[in-house]
């Protein structure tokens, strides 16, 4: 029995097993896929299991289906039809991306499973038969039999289920295994081009070792009948031999001065040396990219036990990290494989509630891991994502460090960071507006004016994130008050109009030691690093064009 995907209402969908089996085990059967076949009907009129574009189901060669960075997935032809010009325009959405092939796109393996269990229902429905009513224990059987029988059916079923599941890996496996040779192929291309490249470079230099042969030859021709000209000019005798000497002499040297004209024009060859130049570079870098020498032995890798999936073992052998199997425990190892990634901007916190979802930058410097702010941004395809709340959870109550990133004339100058008084409200403010917890935050806001500038005493004001003037910056927290310290020492950071005021959210920065014992109140953190980037700032003719390009807070992970 045939049944189809689409052009069923739910009256036609219900009619089908009337008539079929009314047993137990036939009616649970039969509303099983009754819900399978609204779920799909459900979806528009998509068909997830073809490609949308060229309406074929995808398979496992050349319709296999590759999701974009924009998220919509197609199969692998009609994306490799879609590019032109080393540019793709999404079907669906209309967003551009760079793209040569459509091997650089991942494969939905999600898509995959699904239209292999579509294909298993489909068969399975078109071979069943009415099962035979249930008419109880056979007689003369008895309990101790019946048992038996039952717990070799219970073995049955569970071999069966580990079938599927070992089928299922074998299948994901086998998607793996091409993409690896479509990248070997590619790799091989690359190569085969490289190999051309040094070939042309060869040929070139053997065409210039050609002219520097041959005038070489004619320079020592040259020489010799100079050189015998010398000679005659000293034996001869008479003025008629003067003469025809000079003359004969006068010849050698204007075809000498020729060929050392020649010389100064013809070499070096300019595009001989630089294409020679740039194959050897491009060709060493690629050999010393080579992690192996040819013909090496990996190291052995213990694969653990028969428990772990054929696509956990490989991903033990190569190193890779799976998409959402990345955790903060990983992150406070920081292995090799996590390290890469971080390096690459493949690590992001991703935040995501009513009103959508927004993700902030995991980055590594100089062996510190920074949290960015969270940001309305597209999240790329092969990214590894964190919960936010899973990496902010490790800032308390140990997170003491902020930073921010000042600039101005179209270029970041430098990293102020600010080491924070735990566990007092305006420092606790201060992050959520350099991460971006509430969504507000620092980014891009100006800094606003210098006070007391070139005194004992001056500073910078900054942290309106409302309106940017001045006349914002609402606090974030219910209540501001508690117990700050003071101090008079350059680098206090503090709260402009202090914890009760309705723009607590600005911020003071002084850059110079007060003078006569004078102390600032409300003060909540101190500058460990970049005051010189804020003393520059306060020098810059305008201190309103000066923002904070980039925020966040260190993981003392």
């Amino acid at each position: 029995m045939q049944l189809s995907r689409q052009g069923h209402t739910t009256e036609d969908i219900e009619d089908i097993p009337r008539g079929r089996d009314k047993t137990v085990e036939g009616r649970s059967h039969w509303l099983h896929l009754t819900t399978l076949f609204l779920a799909l009907s459900s979806s528009s009129d998509n068909k997830p299991e073809e490609c949308s574009v060229c309406f074929n189901d995808y398979d496992d060669n050349q319709l296999r289906p590759r999701t974009l960075l924009c998220g919509h997935t197609f199969c692998s032809q009609c994306i490799d039809n879609a590019i032109k010009n080393g540019q793709l325009t999404c079907p669906s959405c209309r967003a551009e991306h760079v793209a040569t092939a459509a091997t650089q796109f991942p494969i939905n393996y999600a898509v995959e499973a699904f239209v292999r269990k579509l294909k298993n229902i489909q068969l399975t429905t078109e071979e069943a038969v009415p099962a035979k009513p249930y008419e109880g224990p056979a007689r003369g059987i008895s309990k101790k039999l019946r048992s038996l029988v039952q717990e070799q059916k219970s073995i049955i079923s569970s071999l069966i289920t580990s079938c599927e599941e070992v089928l299922s890996q074998l299948g994901e496996y086998q998607g793996q295994l091409g993409d690896w040779k479509t990248q070997h192929l590619q790799l091989q291309d690359r190569l085969y081009a490289l190999v051309e490249q040094n070939k042309s470079a060869m040929k070139l230099l053997e065409l210039e070792d050609t002219s520097v042969v041959d005038m070489t030859t004619q320079g020592e021709e040259g020489k010799t009948q100079l050189q015998a000209m010398l000679g005659n000019l000293d034996t001869v005798n008479t003025p008629q031999e003067v003469g025809t000497t000079i003359d004969t002499a006068g010849e050698c040297s204007m075809k000498i001065e020729d060929w050392l004209q020649k010389c100064q024009e013809l070499f070096p060859d300019v595009k001989t040396v630089h294409t020679s130049v740039k194959v050897q570079e491009t060709i060493r870098e690629a050999l010393e990219m080579t992690t192996t020498e040819t013909g090496a032995t990996a190291d052995p890798v213990h694969l653990g036990d028969s428990a772990f999936s054929i696509m956990n073992k490989v991903q033990e052998i190569t190193g890779e990290i799976p998409q959402k199997q990345l955790t903060v425990e990983d992150l406070r190892r920081m292995r090799e494989p996590v390290k890469r990634l971080v390096e690459a901007g493949r690590v992001l916190a991703v935040q995501e509630d009513q009103d959508g979802r927004r993700s902030a930058r995991i980055t590594l410097q100089d062996g510190q891991l920074y949290l960015h702010p969270l940001l309305r941004q597209p999240t790329p395809a092969d990214a590894h994502t964190l919960q936010e709340s899973e990496v902010v959870g490790v800032l308390e109550p140990s997170c003491t460090l902020a930073f921010l990133d000042l600039g101005w004339a179209g270029s970041t100058r430098g990293r102020v960071t600010i080491r924070l008084t735990p566990d007092t409200p305006l420092a606790r403010q201060f992050v959520l507006l350099c991460t971006g917890q509430r969504g507000h935050t620092y980014r891009n806001t100006k800094l606003l004016q210098v006070w007391y500038k070139g005194q004992s005493d001056e500073r910078v004001v900054g942290g309106d994130y409302e309106s940017n003037d001045g006349k914002g910056g609402a606090p974030l927290l219910p209540d501001l008050q508690g117990h700050y310290r003071r101090s008079g020492w350059a680098g206090a950071v503090r709260a402009r109009w202090g914890p009760g005021d309705p723009r607590s959210a600005q911020f003071v920065i002084t850059t110079r030691d007060l003078q006569d014992g004078y102390q600032l109140r409300n003060v909540f953190g101190d500058v460990v690093s970049g005051l010189d980037v804020v003393r520059a700032a306060v020098n810059h003719s305008d201190i309103t064009e000066v923002t904070v390009v980039d925020c966040g807070v260190v993981l003392p992970l």
